[in-house]
């Protein structure tokens, strides 16, 4: 069987002028970009099983002691993965803001975290002996695998579809949690962190994603690898909990 031939130059378009082509095509805008990875990467319905019977209160209330124990771990993985993304995007201010303020914000979940440790009586030993669960300690260790490899400005496109996700868990968690199972109102302060609207998170990413389109690091179908896999792991925490 004969070989092909390989195309001469005359015929063969070159490597640069297929560059120039690809620097020569419109760009979609980051907020283009971060709609179609919320759009596309949100959740099945019913994959999770664990939030929907809390909505109908059907989740027994040591769910939630389990909850904020293993976000403990979780919190503290995650606000060291953000900031190993931020130094890793020293070069790229707005991508580094980003990563800076959600670093930020998990510190401030962590002590809103307090009040619902409280409302369920976790003592000190309580917290100190626990074992954290596989299922629920396998979404922070992808953020943190993320966090060493992955382009940082893809991390924020595949991060923001999943806080869309995970913020909807939060606010049907909030009303679940008076009106089925009586927790005071100190209880709800983590999840009203992630309920409620955050302006300046989601300025933040679209200044990320932007510098990421605009320099040609961001590559949006890489993202959406990394989203479909976070969203995967995000049932798995749920789930797990419910077992």
């Amino acid at each position: 069987m004969a070989r092909p031939t390989r195309p001469t130059s005359a015929t063969a378009p070159s490597r640069s002028a297929a560059r120039r082509r690809d620097s020569n095509a419109p760009r979609p805008s980051a907020t283009t970009v971060l709609e179609e990875a919320v759009r596309a990467l949100a959740p099945e319905d019913g994959a999770n099983r664990l939030v929907q019977r809390i909505a109908a209160g059907q989740a027994p209330r040591s769910v939630f002691a389990a909850f904020a124990l293993e976000q403990r771990h979780l919190i503290a993985a995650d606000r060291l993965s953000f900031q190993h993304l931020a130094r890793r995007a020293d070069g790229d201010p707005p991508v580094a803001d980003f990563f800076d303020l959600l670093a930020e914000e998990e510190s401030r979940a962590l002590a809103r975290l307090a009040g619902l440790t409280d409302a369920c009586a976790l003592t000190d030993r309580d917290v100190a002996g626990y074992r954290p669960r596989p299922g629920c300690q396998a979404y922070p260790s992808y953020v943190a695998r993320l966090a060493l490899g992955a382009e940082p400005a893809d991390v924020a496109v595949a991060l923001t579809a999943n806080f869309a996700a995970w913020g909807g868990y939060c606010a049907t968690i909030r009303a679940a949690l008076r009106e089925h199972y009586g927790f005071p109102a100190a209880a709800d302060g983590f999840f009203a962190l992630f309920a409620e609207p955050a302006p300046e998170v989601a300025t933040a990413a679209r200044a990320a994603v932007q510098q990421g389109l605009d320099t040609g690091q961001a590559r949006p179908e890489r993202a959406h690898r990394y989203g479909q896999l976070l969203q995967a792991y995000e049932v798995m925490f749920w789930n797990s909990l419910d077992e």
